[in-house]
């Protein structure tokens, strides 16, 4: 008979400081999944889960590599419990990426004459100085801004 597998995972130390906001930013992510987005566009309504999912991805990324307040073995922790989106704080690390919003917004296969996303231009160099990109709801983030 094979084993059963259960779900305990054990928690690396310094997991109880960062628990609770990431528990609650859990919660603000279901509510925003289960929120109705009625009279929105269809891109609209995943907005604010991007936004969240930003947040706990930087949340992650500032209390290791800028503050330097949880250890390498909880970091890793949460990137692999997928508390985090690797591959974005992976563009982070890289000159030019440091604001990136989602990485939908740097695919070219995604826009029209295969360039990035319109969020990703300066400020400077914009014609409208108003904008959302239509992925993210982003306003902005190119890193010279």
């Amino acid at each position: 008979m094979p084993k059963v597998k259960t779900s305990r995972v054990k928690y690396p130390g310094g997991w109880e400081l960062i628990e609770p906001t990431l528990r609650e930013l859990e919660a603000k992510m279901r509510e925003a999944e289960n929120d109705p987005h009625d009279g929105k566009r269809k891109c609209e309504g995943l907005w604010p889960i991007f936004k969240i999912s930003h947040q706990k991805s930087r949340y992650i990324y500032d209390l290791y590599y800028r503050r330097e307040e949880i250890s390498k073995e909880l970091y890793e922790f949460c990137l692999e419990q997928g508390y985090a989106d690797k591959n974005l704080i992976a563009k982070w690390k890289k000159p030019g990426y440091e604001r990136l919003c989602c990485l939908r917004c740097m695919q070219p296969r995604d826009h029209n004459f295969a360039t990035t996303c319109v969020c990703r231009v300066p400020k400077h160099l914009r014609e409208e100085k108003v904008i959302e990109c239509v992925h993210c709801g982003c306003g902005g983030c190119a890193s010279g801004d």
